[in-house]
């Protein structure tokens, strides 16, 4: 996403990255549910933090490898709010499905594009950013690139977390990475809160706004993103932009190599 004279890519995740925003686990009553159960058992010893790593870095490595067999429904909806302190009224809505073609390859199909940037440049590059969003940043092969740090235990709802601090070790050019902070279940050592965004950024370039993700059990078993969210002023040299972002997925499916889902007809329609 580019402001004029500048560029911008508008990357919820790069998400992530992660999934990628808090991550709240919907099913956070389950979890609680699980810890009443114990009764008057003895509590048993806290795990060192390299061992909480080890247990939450090899879910969230099986969770991306089901979601990546998993069809569902896409829909971004972009707002600018405001540009240098005046209202704005732009909007944008892009509405996208992921499918499997019938030899099995992943595709992500535009459904709609409606609306029209006029603050900021939404590129096809944006589009990408979006449509191919990693919500799993913290895989066990994604691990060795990040320095973590332990930062004690926090309460979220319901919910007793381990709390992590997250860095890149070092930044390499053509990519990019997370940087916030995770917290994770400390009963089943599963991630279910994420707060941070996208790096590199640069004011007289590239900026990303912070993001919060959602996460849902799906099939009883994987902890899928649910909803995305980022509201946040980026500061750019010569201009402040307010901007909205809210990504939805939803009707999940597993993939059926029998047969290709697809949730509709492609249907392009021209900016308003």
């Amino acid at each position: 996403m580019k402001v004029v004279k500048e560029t911008v890519r508008i990357a919820l995740a790069a998400l992530l990255l992660a999934g990628a925003a808090g991550v709240w686990a919907r099913a956070q009553s389950t979890a609680a549910g699980a810890r009443g159960a114990g009764g008057g058992k003895a509590v048993a010893q806290e795990p060192t933090p390299e061992e909480i790593i080890k247990q939450f870095t090899e879910k969230e490595t099986e969770f991306y490898k089901a979601w990546m067999n998993y069809t569902y429904r896409q829909t971004a909806n972009i707002r600018i709010r405001s540009k240098d302190g005046r209202p704005s009224n732009e909007w944008m809505d892009l509405v996208s499905e992921v499918v499997f073609d019938d030899d099995g390859s992943r595709d992500v199909r535009q459904l709609k594009r409606r609306g029209q940037l006029k603050s900021l440049r939404f590129t096809r590059e944006d589009e990408e950013i979006i449509n191919n969003l990693n919500p799993f940043a913290l895989t066990t092969a994604e691990l060795p690139l990040y320095d973590l740090k332990y930062e004690g235990k926090e309460r979220v709802d319901e919910l007793n977390c381990h709390v992590f601090a997250v860095k890149p070790k070092k930044i390499k050019s053509g990519r990019l990475y997370f940087e916030g902070r995770i917290w994770v279940d400390d009963l089943d050592l599963q991630v279910v809160r994420t707060v941070g965004k996208a790096v590199p950024q640069s004011p007289s370039g590239q900026l990303f706004p912070e993001f919060e993700t959602l996460r849902q059990m799906i099939d009883g078993k994987y902890w899928f993103p649910v909803w995305t969210h980022a509201d946040e002023r980026l500061r750019f040299v010569d201009s402040t932009v307010r901007i909205e972002e809210t990504i939805t997925y939803d009707d999940y499916r597993k993939f059926d190599t029998k047969a290709t889902i697809r949730y509709g007809d492609l249907e392009g329609e021209g900016e308003e």
